[in-house]
């Protein structure tokens, strides 16, 4: 008799004592059919707590055996609590376990089927029906009888119990008369995982449109053999998650597709919500077949009638087999490493791995709250509730692009709406898609239309007020505290530029990681360059840091354009760091329409194909959007520290050769004059009047994105070339100097250009990698660090910080948490931008932009 165990569950053995349980077990542990750790045993567990196995109370009077037959029982009650949670804990981890225990009692037998189905474990009952006799034999050969009244009564329990375990539930049963006629087979790894050494394509819904499925096919790499059958030339696979048939116009042809391919090894596919209605629809049940699910059922009748019975038949037998053995869910590996999920609709993280009637129902239909007016499912986010690190890729609910979202991505780009169809590539991480030739489903609600319809719905403001996490493909997860983002609700509530247009928010920026090696320096380039040379990077560019206040610019081909991206007719919007509106309403429209007549006037909407373009800039001059602060802080400080200096120097000039120690005095009096000189200096070089828009300078850094694209993986020199041609296109537009770094006589020259420019009062420089996005090892690294002159400093740190021991004190200064803040908030800004060219929902890129003024609300040193 051969038995097949599952993958993982739990394995009841029942039967009398002296059934030979434990030694067919201790058989099975030596041949290596089973782990030690897999057996749970009520003896040992009774050893384990009480330090005995058996505890014999015959022979002695009745209050003795009284009191050791409930010491017994007591030892019992704690080895059986003590198995239970072994047992729980083993199923939670999906582990395969047998218990070795008599079971003889519907009780004893129920609470683990109902932990089984609790935990989405199969549950298994092996029966070791045993003969009296034998049993009574047995019991004089052991160490410790249980007595021949005792094994009389358990097998008159078992014998009356035997008839209903068959109606308790088990998953399967078996009554074992003989164990050394019995051989257990073991799966040697869990069925649904699926090695992704060679490759997986994850292909989702395809819903009948096989056209476009073999054309994605081909543009994977797969072609067709002598035999009929798509093989890849790298020993790849391909992976449905499901839906592949219903609403679309080759169901047929589409499952006979998978039927070959499935059974030849060289393809798999998921369950699914049509895939489970058509299977039960041909097995003969009463189901309504609509939703596109009739136009299955016209194709099969349409089989019939030109192929007639026996074909159609055999047909209807191949599919039933594929749709009946496909899995709820795939776990793919790499080397042995379980690593993703591919699943229809959703998954919880405790169901991976495992499998039930409850998880192929979530996984069919994801985490349904009941139906809407017209019937459909209301949706809830299973997403949010996802934490392992295992990535799951999904479809079923069609979005217009993949998705991304908290270590998740939606596959179902609605092909059948006239949308695509989309493969992920496993491990690579990429996707390839193709565009649907029609919209094939024709319904009123195509679901594309209405996201797009819907794209500039207001948020939730409350999926956001205790906190959360944000996806980015450049850092990971970013989490946001409850503590950061309540500020941030506020402020986009009240002060910021609306919502829709609140599209990207710039990152904070690091300085030097180390203090400056090099004497009278706070900030010096070299700490700059070292950092990067220690992560590998070679190339960098250094680029002049204008003193002014950060801006972003959105400005838009025409109106109608702005009205299809943000829902508003505008030619463009301004605003700052904080969200805010940069300008005035009338001066804002006025550097607008400048900018955008020369921006058409020189052609470039329609040379890029774009319907805007996005802008990180720098406005100057700083007194632009930073009067207040200038007169209220630095022009008063400067004032009044030149106004009582000049007094003390001239007190002290009568004084200077009449009196011991005055010299010394002086002289330290006269150079801290000459730094409040420095100081007011410093500032007054980043302000000048402003009278009309001609005296204002827009430098434009980075050009982020167009409405198709964005530009994160140029270089810095790419961008900079872009800076200089907008200051060719308009004198408002400001061109950037920048030197590139790639050897130590180009180092020299930058270090030299920043100590001129800085002497001569300009803010400092900025070094970035060649590359705006650069990674090492998979990690982030700073995309830029500035480095700041000595006379500018004395704005942050006071006209008195380069005295010895000023200097001393602030070179202790801590950079890192500036430096993590400066990673997350690039992601966050990137990841952003990505879902906004993406036109996803406002929601979806609005949270990235909370999330870095959140970022912003944390505690950190102003003056870095």
């Amino acid at each position: 008799m051969q038995i097949q165990l599952p993958h993982a569950g739990i394995i009841l053995l029942v039967g009398p004592s002296n059934s030979g349980k434990s030694t067919w077990l201790k058989r099975l542990i030596e041949n290596e059919t089973i782990l030690p750790s897999e057996v749970v045993s009520s003896d040992d567990y009774r050893k384990l707590v009480g330090d005995v196995e058996h505890i014999d109370w015959k022979g002695h009077p009745s209050d003795e055996a009284d009191a050791l037959y409930e010491a017994y029982q007591d030892i019992s009650t704690e080895a059986f609590t003590l198995m239970t949670s072994l047992i729980e804990a083993r199923a939670r981890l999906n582990k395969l376990t047998i218990i070795d225990a008599t079971h003889l009692y519907a009780s004893d037998r129920k609470k683990y089927i109902e932990l089984a189905r609790r935990l989405h474990q199969p549950v298994y009952a092996l029966v070791l029906d045993i003969d009296q006799v034998t049993l009574l034999e047995r019991d004089q050969q052991r160490d410790f009888p249980r007595g021949g009244r005792r094994v009389k009564q358990q097998v008159q329990v078992f014998n009356r119990e035997k008839r209903s375990m068959k109606r308790e539930g088990f998953d399967q049963l078996h009554i074992v008369a003989d164990v050394e006629k019995v051989e257990l087979v073991r799966p040697m790894d869990n069925p649904l995982h699926i090695s992704a050494d060679h490759g997986i394509d994850v292909i989702g819904d395809i819903h009948g449109c096989f056209d476009e499925f073999i054309e994605l096919l081909g543009r994977l790499g797969y072609s067709e053999n002598e035999e009929g059958l798509y093989v890849h030339p790298e020993g790849r696979t391909f992976l449905s998650l499901g839906d592949i048939m219903s609403r679309g116009p080759k169901s047929l042809e589409t499952i006979r597709f998978f039927v070959r391919h499935v059974e030849a090894g060289l393809a798999n596919m998921i369950d699914s919500n049509h895939g489970w209605k058509v299977l039960r629809w041909l097995e003969g049940r009463n189901v309504t077949m609509k939703h596109g699910d009739e136009l299955f059922v016209e194709e099969f009748n349409v089989f019939e009638e030109e192929n007639g019975a026996e074909l159609t038949e055999a047909l209807r037998s191949s599919i039933k087999r594929l749709l009946k053995n496909a899995p709820s869910h795939y776990v793919l590996t790499k080397h042995d490493i379980p690593t993703a999920v591919c699943v229809h609709a959703g998954i919880r993280d405790e169901f991976i791995g495992k499998s039930s009637r409850d998880i192929s129902d979530f996984c069919r239909y994801g985490d349904n709250d009941g139906f809407d007016d017209s019937g459909k499912p209301i949706r809830k986010d299973w997403t949010v509730q996802h934490h392992s690190k295992m990535l799951i890729i999904w479809g079923h609910d069609p979005r217009q692009r993949p998705l991304r979202l908290n270590q998740t991505i939606n596959i179902d780009q609605g092909v059948v709406f006239g949308g695509n169809l989309t493969a992920f590539r496993y491990p690579e991480q990429t996707f390839v898609q193709v565009e649907a030739n029609q919209d094939y489903a024709q319904v009123d609600d195509n679901p594309l239309v209405t996201l797009e319809a819907k794209r500039l719905d207001p948020p939730n403001i409350g999926k956001f007020m205790n906190g959360y996490t944000v996806e980015t493909e450049a850092f990971g997860a970013i989490h946001v505290s409850k503590e950061t983002i309540e500020p941030s609700i506020d402020l986009v509530s009240h002060h910021t530029v609306p919502l829709e247009e609140l599209v990207y928010i710039p990152p904070t920026m690091s300085p030097t990681p180390k203090p400056a090696a090099e004497a009278g320096y706070l900030e010096h380039p070299d700490e700059a360059i070292a950092y990067y040379r220690e992560h590998g990077i070679t190339r960098l560019i250094a680029e002049k840091k204008h003193m002014g206040s950060r801006a972003i610019l959105l400005v838009f081909k025409d109106e109608d354009a702005a009205e299809r991206t943000i829902g508003r007719r505008t030619k463009g919007i301004i605003y700052t760091r904080s969200g805010r509106r940069f300008f005035e309403s009338e001066q804002e429209l006025e550097v607008v329409t400048r900018l955008h007549q020369s921006l058409i006037s020189h052609e470039y909407f329609t040379t890029h194909q774009t319907e805007f373009v996005l802008l990180d800039a720098e406005i100057l001059p700083w007194n632009l959007k930073a009067r207040d602060l200038i007169r209220n802080q630095y022009a008063h400080v400067a004032e009044q520290a030149l106004l009582d200096r000049e007094q003390l120097k001239h007190a002290l000039e009568s004084a200077v050769d009449r009196v011991e120690g005055v010299c010394d005095w002086y002289t330290e009096v006269n150079q801290k004059l000459e730094q409040a000189e420095t100081f007011k200096q410093a500032f007054q070089t980043y302000c000048w009047d402003v009278e009309d828009i001609n005296a204002i300078k827009i430098a434009p850094f980075h050009v982020l994105a167009h409405s198709e694209e964005t530009f994160f993986d140029k270089t810095h020199e790419w961008h900079m070339g872009m800076n200089q041609r907008f200051a060719d296109m308009d004198e408002l537009f400001l061109a950037t100097e920048y030197r590139l770094i790639e050897d130590a006589d180009t180092a020299n020259d930058v270090i030299e250009w920043w100590k001129a420019m800085t002497e001569e009062g300009h803010e400092g420089i900025v070094i970035k990698p060649d590359r705006f996005l650069t990674q090492v090892d998979g990690k982030l690294i700073q995309p830029a660090i500035k480095v700041r002159g000595r006379k500018y400093l004395s704005i942050i740190y006071g006209m008195d910080y380069l005295e010895p021991e000023n200097l001393k004190r602030l070179k202790k200064r801590n950079v890192s948490k500036k430096q993590k803040l400066a990673l997350r908030e690039f992601a966050l800004g990137m990841e952003g931008i990505k879902r906004f060219v993406h036109r996803e929902p406002l929601e979806r890129y609005h949270e990235c932009v909370l999330a870095t003024l959140a970022m912003e609300a944390e505690p950190v040193d102003p003056r870095l």
